[in-house]
């Protein structure tokens, strides 16, 4: 059946390991944000919910990294990182192999994408899922676009991939929600960490809102790299939910740099 829900959100380790260094009120706003995004999704009723993610070489590295890659297990265990440091405790996450199977293999006849039976969630899946599906009773189905390793993938190729995306949500009798997670700008691990491009996140999430695909695949990574940092890379997973969500239009329902947090945090979802 058709798409019941898509949005996006910012995942940066900072949004749960560091919270107490936030500006309050800043911190406050952003969760609420989170918590009303959680009650659109569950107002959805999703059979499955997609998390669209770019992996942080916790479970894919130069020896295989694959361009996309859907996971295909009962459950997945995360975060593989320390609890202490990302502020979430140990947990195992709710799959459904059926509904993820049959998702694959409608995907493929848009993009060829790996699959993984075994998947550890990085703080990519974890941070969303700790505000969106905090009692970890949804199904997820995990998706992950190359972020990390070039080459990367094109983003024209990133939108195909969201199209293939609703074309297998379309297929399946299962209610299914999608979820993007990634940048915006953020220089994660540099010596520029903290460092956010309000203009060029503004700037972005307007097209992104307008569902603009000419304005969206308009960059190129050399100026995305200068102007929003390696983790800018990211925008493919918001194209990609853009194109699932087949021209809907979206919504900010928060956005604003948090330094500590190290990225321009963001909660968006479109009216699918």
């Amino acid at each position: 059946m058709p798409l019941v829900f898509a949005g996006v959100c910012s995942h940066a380790p900072g949004i749960t390991g560091r919270a107490d260094q936030a500006d309050p009120q800043l911190r406050d706003e952003f969760y609420s944000a989170f918590d009303q995004m959680r009650v659109a999704l569950e107002a959805s009723r999703p059979d499955a919910v997609v998390v669209i993610a770019a992996e942080h070489f916790a479970n894919f590295f130069m020896n295989n990294m694959p361009a996309y890659a859907i996971g295909m297990a009962e459950s997945y265990d995360g975060p593989i990182e320390d609890s202490a440091w990302l502020g979430i405790d140990k947990v195992r996450v709710p799959g459904s192999r059926d509904i993820s199977e049959r998702f694959i293999k409608e995907v493929m006849h848009g993009t060829d994408v790996a699959y993984a039976e075994e998947w550890k969630f990085d703080h990519g899946i974890m941070v969303p899922l700790h505000f969106l599906t905090p009692r970890y009773d949804l199904p997820i189905i995990p998706a992950n676009i190359n972020c990390q390793g070039p080459p990367l993938t094109p983003l024209e190729r990133a939108w195909t991939f969201g199209e293939s995306i609703r074309a297998a949500a379309d297929v399946l009798p299962e209610r299914i929600a999608v979820v993007g997670t990634g940048g915006i700008s953020h220089w994660p691990a540099t010596p520029d960490s903290g460092k956010i491009n309000v203009e060029w996140d503004n700037d972005f999430m307007g097209r992104w809102c307008r569902n603009d695909k000419a304005a969206l695949l308009d960059y190129d990574d050399l100026s995305v790299y200068a102007e929003a940092g390696q983790g800018g890379f990211e925008i493919r997973t918001f194209l990609a939910v853009s194109a699932a969500a087949d021209g809907a239009q979206g919504t900010v329902h928060f956005y604003a740099p948090i330094p500590i947090f190290s990225v321009g945090c963001t909660v968006a979802t479109y009216a699918v």
